[in-house]
This record gives structure tokens, sequence and C-alpha cells, in this order.
């Protein structure tokens, strides 16, 4: 079986078919600026002709840094979550940071493993949005000394930092346009309420109620998986409550929440308005809009990037990498206007 094993090309190997020494082999593959640009050039052609690998784990160990980073996703299946590493790997590159994502399926203990593996392969910091069972995790991570920073999702606790959008507002905007076509029993799907951004989504529909005078339902307020929500829908319609519109926590809820009226024959927006958050469809065709809110995910992700590398040169100290970006209602084809006396 020995003939099947790869042997690894030594910098001797390099310094022996280059007719260099060593050492200038090695300050060559290193850009070093003492080695003339066309000796470099000459030498880094030789040693990529021969399969030369550059031991990463040894450079850093060396250099006390590995320019990686780790992001730690909760769905990577929910497109909302597959843009965001878009945007993080694109500025991490151009930043000169390699980037790996990690997915928890919003599981603590996952989330637990995944950090452990990302201190294991000693990288330089961590982009996390936190499953939020508990703080237990984050606390973990804050005891470790490594940079972080929460995305999306937070704790409010000492050396967290985090870039979240305004998500208060955001259930503001939803429900307040709702209102103002004239809806007044509004359903809102929500997302556990152990999730920051479903609480406060919620505070923003509770006061946008509030402004307009409509009494706050407690029974309106429907909670749901974050990944499907048609059992909640059904159970809606077997309770016969009365609703003319939804606003739900993700376009991902919204368009589940479609999906499950157009099967017991109710229509959007004809019978049933909907209002989704994250504006997913920026990156995609669809031939029918939603109307949602935008969550800004390329700006969160990239000032999360650059908080984060912020940290990790200590030009800022972890507790102020603290960012809230406002958010905006993208008008679409899933409202309808209700007349004045609440029919349509």
């Amino acid at each position: 079986m020995d003939r099947f094993l790869r042997r690894t090309t030594t910098l001797k190997d390099i310094a022996r078919a280059a007719g260099y020494s060593v050492n200038t082999i090695s300050r060559a593959l290193r850009d070093k600026d003492d080695i003339a640009p066309d000796t470099v050039k000459a030498i880094k052609k030789i040693a990529a002709k021969m399969g030369y690998i550059n031991n990463a784990a040894a450079v850093s160990l060396r250099l006390g840094h590995t320019n990686v980073i780790a992001v730690i996703l909760g769905d990577i299946s929910n497109p909302h979550f597959s843009i965001m590493m878009k945007e993080i790997e694109k500025r991490s590159r151009s930043a000169g940071y390699d980037s790996f994502l990690m997915n928890t399926n919003e599981d603590p203990e996952m989330e637990r493993g995944a950090i452990q593996a990302a201190l294991n392969k000693n990288v330089d910091g961590i982009i996390i949005c936190p499953s939020q069972h508990d703080d237990s995790n984050i606390r973990y991570l804050i005891e470790t000394g490594i940079p972080f920073v929460q995305i999306s999702r937070h704790f409010d606790l000492p050396g967290a930092g985090y870039v979240i959008c305004n998500d208060e507002l955001g259930g503001y905007q939803a429900t307040k346009y709702l209102l103002d076509k004239g809806h007044r029993d509004i359903v809102m799907l929500t997302g556990p309420s152990y999730i920051s951004s479903a609480r406060e989504r919620r505070d923003g529909y509770h006061r946008a109620l509030r402004e307009q005078g409509v009494k706050y339902r407690s029974y309106m307020v429907r909670e749901s998986s974050l990944t499907g929500c048609s059992g909640v829908i059904e159970k809606m319609l077997k309770e016969k409550l009365e609703f003319t519109a939804i606003f739900a926590f993700s376009d991902m809820l919204a368009w589940d929440a479609w999906t499950s009226l157009r099967k017991f024959g109710l229509r959007v927006p004809e019978d049933c308005s909907i209002v989704g958050f994250d504006n997913i469809q920026s990156r995609f065709s669809i031939p029918f809009r939603l109307t949602t809110i935008s969550s800004y995910k390329a700006k969160m992700s990239t000032f999360a990037v650059e908080s984060l590398l912020s940290v990790i040169v200590k030009t800022i100290s972890p507790e102020t990498t603290t960012l809230v970006i406002d958010t905006e209602l993208v008008e679409g084809e899933t409202v309808k206007r209700l007349g004045a006396g609440g029919d349509q």
C-alpha cells in the first residue's frame, strides 16, 4: 500500500530544484521584500509545479493567527441565512480572511459542538446567530476570550456584541401597513418566544395596534416553529378564527402560510392578506411578490464582519460592537385594501 502514499514536497525539494537555499525559498514563498520579484515568481512557479502545499497550521502557530473566522448559523436551508453567509464570505475574503460555515439546526447542543470545533481549529473569531434556548453558549464564548459577534439575534450580556436589524420597528411597520389598508383582525404568526427577534417583532405589532386604538388580543398571536406553520393555520381555521391578514415572522413562514391557506380554498390576497419578514425575494426572481420587511441582510452581514475584525485587531472592545439597522417595508402583491366597514 505504501506505493499509493503521496510524499509531501518540502522546502528542501524546492531548493534543490530551483538552485536556491532553503532560506531563500522560504522567504520567497512568504513574499518577503528582500527577494527580487522575478525570483519570487520563479520560485512560486516551481513550488506549484511540484505540488507544494503551505502548512497553514504551522504558519498559524508561528504567527499567532490563522486569518480564518467561523460562521455558526441556525438553518442554512433558509435562504435568509444562506444569503447572509454569502455576504459574510465576500466581505471576509476582501479583508484577507477565509471563512467556513457550521449549521446548528437551531439545536443548542449542536451549537456548543460547533463552537468547540471552531476553537479547536484556532479560528481568529466567530460570527454566530445564537439558537437562544438559553444564554449558556454565549456565556461560554465570553469565557473563552475569543472575539465573536452575534448576528440577527442577540443576548444583552457584557462582552457580547451584536449586529441586528431593528426587529421592533419591523414589526411595527408590517402591522401599521396592514392597519392603514383597513385590516383590524390581524394574526401575528410569530416564532418561538425565546428568540429575541420574535419578542421584539411582537412588541412592534403591539405598538402599532395601540397607536391606532385597536385592541390587542393575545389569541391573535400564534406561535409557530421556524420551519413550518401548516398545523397552526389548520388549527386557526378549525377554530373559525376571524382574521383578514397575517403578519408572519419570516418570509419562509409567510410562504408556508400562503400554501396552507390555498389547501383550504382561501386566496391571497383576496381572502387573506400576508406580510412577511426578511425580503428574501430581493435575491430571487419570484413571479408573485410578497409584501415583506427588508432586514438589510447584506448590510447586517458586512457590518458583522467589520465589527468582528475590529475586535480581533483590538481597535474596539467586544461590548462596543452593537449595531441596530433600521428596517423598511417592501410592497408586493399580497395585501389587499379593505373597505371602510372591513369588507373586502
